[in-house]
């Protein structure tokens, strides 16, 4: 059996990992960072919003059971599209959403998924979600991985910070 990787940033990464690690065929999510110039660098180092990354998540998952196609759907339902400085309470460049593709088959279906978004009419705004190549990932501290499982109070408040309402205005209409 062999697996594929995806690499998506949708805001705060602890918001990210409960709907794809729910999912049948995700072998597993892992919070990290991504996308910047700091090699290994620790969450304090991050959250100052210097060094270029933004949280993310990489999943591995079976393509037996679960497409990238699939995947990439999850993806844009845990976020606002529309909203390039950031998402929901989450402000800054570390917050951007950024799907990262590690080859042009992702890229292409990245892509497509986008156009189809925008054609929907769904959003009023321009969907400004942006897809660029996977650059190294580094996995954040052992407290932010499966964070929803470890503070599932902390976990429900940052998910009340607007994520979920917008989700239920937008994706469950």
């Amino acid at each position: 059996m062999s697996f594929e990787t995806a690499i998506f940033a949708g805001g705060c990464f602890w918001c990210m990992v409960e709907p794809f690690d729910t999912y049948p065929g995700i072998e597993k999510v892992e919070s990290g960072y991504t996308g910047g110039h700091v090699e290994n660098p620790t969450y304090e180092q991050v959250k100052t919003g210097t060094t270029g990354h933004t949280e993310a998540v990489r999943i591995t998952f079976d393509p037996a059971k679960v497409s990238y196609e699939q995947l990439v759907e999850i993806y844009w339902h845990q976020t606002d599209p529309t909203d390039a400085m950031g998402q929901f309470q989450d402000r800054g460049d570390n917050y951007r959403p950024v799907i990262f593709v590690k080859d042009e088959q992702q890229r292409q279906i990245a892509l497509a998924s986008r156009q189809k978004l925008a054609d929907s009419g769904i959003f009023d705004d321009p969907i400004v979600t942006k897809i660029e190549d996977a650059q190294p990932f580094y996995l954040a501290e052992d407290y932010h991985q499966n964070f929803y499982k470890k503070d599932p109070e902390r976990y429900a408040k940052e998910e009340a910070g607007g994520r979920e309402q917008f989700k239920q205005e937008h994706w469950h209409a």
